[in-house]
This record gives C-alpha cells, sequence and structure tokens, in this order.
C-alpha cells in the first residue's frame, strides 16, 4: 500500500504538487496560507469549490421516526 498524497485546497482533485518553495504539503504552503488568510479569496474558493460538488438528488439519510 503507498503513502496517501495530500490534496492541494486551492486545485480541487489536484494532488499536492510543492509548487510553493520550501513546502512539503498542504499544511505548510505559503500559496494555501496566502488563500486561506484572505477573507475574499476564501470565499471565492468556497463558492468554486461548492460549484464543482455534484447536485444531491435524494435528501440526507435520516433514522426513521420512532413511535
Amino acid at each position: 500500500m503507498g503513502r496517501p498524497e495530500p490534496k492541494c485546497p486551492i486545485r480541487p482533485g489536484d494532488t499536492c504538487s510543492l509548487c510553493f518553495p520550501g513546502a512539503d504539503g498542504p499544511h505548510n504552503c505559503g500559496l494555501v496560507w496566502l488563500v486561506m488568510d484572505d477573507e475574499d479569496q476564501r470565499e471565492q474558493l468556497h463558492e468554486m469549490t461548492l460549484a464543482r460538488r455534484p447536485q444531491r438528488t435524494t435528501p440526507p439519510h435520516s433514522p426513521p421516526a420512532h413511535p
């Protein structure tokens, strides 16, 4: 079994490519920090993430009601 590859939070669907010098994953990536620290960019990323998600066609599972 291989090592898990961290996903890039800025490029949804892509693995972390270590594009920021000195980073060894998203947890210490300067680009991720810059985006997440900026309220407008963070909101724009959130909107893009929601737009990429498949639309739910059925309601979420809920437990049966007790009589």
